[in-house]
């Protein structure tokens, strides 16, 4: 079996490559897994914990706060599978079938039936549509018509159990998620 370098250009991100969440994150980790593929490769059961285990507390903190503002959307968008967060991150986030990815680097394109994530005031600023956003605070911004919200970093410090409910209730209120709902 060949090896997938995660650091690799070739590989755009991870989870369900028909996923209608994706979140895009500036880096990307320092992993390679035992398996062919480019593009957006599915994880499979064990390999967020491997990825934590190798890469370091901040990867595992974007996985844990992924789950944990999945688990904090309404039944009605069905992300979460399992009985918590940390059931659903072990055995659904960014596998195949999940309805999620973590897409690395800058957005190329959005499509309307897809909750689009930027993480990261920075990063959004450095995007392609830095100039179509609408802040309305100074962490969180929307561009409606891209079904696009910025938000903080995926780390518990500045994506918050507060902030998280907060994006919940940003996203509902403003974004088309009856779009997503697959």
């Amino acid at each position: 079996m060949s090896m997938i370098d995660l650091s690799s250009s070739k590989i755009k991100g991870l989870g369900d490559c028909n996923a209608s969440m994706r979140v895009f994150i500036a880096n990307r980790p320092a992993f390679s897994l035992q398996r062919l593929g480019s593009g957006i490769v599915p994880l499979a059961a064990g390999d967020i914990d491997a990825i934590g285990k190798a890469c370091g507390n901040g990867w595992r903190k974007v996985f844990n706060v992924y789950a944990k503002f999945l688990f904090a959307l309404p039944d009605n968008l069905q992300f979460k599978q399992g009985n918590c967060w940390q059931q659903f991150r072990d055995t659904h986030l960014l596998q195949g079938g999940s309805n999620t990815a973590l897409m690395f680097g800058e957005p190329n394109s959005f499509e309307a039936d897809t909750l689009n994530i930027i993480t990261g005031r920075t990063f959004a600023q450095s995007t392609n549509v830095a100039q179509s956003l609408y802040w309305v605070t100074p962490e969180f911004a929307i561009n409606t018509s891209l079904n696009l919200v910025v938000c903080p970093y995926f780390d518990y410090r500045q994506l918050s159990n507060s902030k998280i409910l907060y994006l919940v209730d940003l996203i509902h209120a403003e974004l088309n998620v009856h779009a997503i709902n697959k």
